[in-house]
Order: C-alpha cells, then sequence, then structure tokens
C-alpha cells in the first residue's frame, strides 16, 4: 500500500486540489489512495514532487523486519 493518502493528508491537501494540481481526475486519486490503480511512472513523480517527498517514501514497500530473518 502506498502512502499517497498520509502525506496528502498531512499537508493539508484534498484530493481534488492534489487531482488539479497533477492533471488527473479527483476518483485517479482516491483509486491510487485505496490501492485500486497504479499509475504511470510520470504521475508518480508529479504526486512525489506536489507532496514535497520522494517515490521511495511514498510508494517503496518496506517488509517487515521479521520476515528478513
Amino acid at each position: 500500500m502506498n502512502k499517497v493518502k498520509e502525506y496528502r493528508k498531512d499537508r493539508d491537501i484534498t484530493q481534488i486540489e492534489l487531482a488539479r494540481r497533477v492533471g488527473v481526475a479527483r476518483q485517479t486519486i482516491n483509486l491510487i489512495e485505496n490501492g485500486k490503480y497504479n499509475p504511470s511512472l510520470s504521475l508518480c513523480i508529479s504526486l512525489a514532487k506536489e507532496l514535497h517527498t520522494n517515490l521511495n517514501a511514498l510508494f517503496w514497500e518496506v517488509e517487515n523486519e521479521e520476515q528478513n530473518t
């Protein structure tokens, strides 16, 4: 699961505002936040820029430490 919703809420941005800033529909942001849509690399980069973070922070899945042992 990605962290788009978490970063968006931390920055007090609505789905509508984020969608407008990156050039997609609000429904697209909703689908991304709920893990039902895989955005293009270009859209991922735009989201990271608008949310003032990087791709790893938004989309990289961190494995549970117990799984690594």
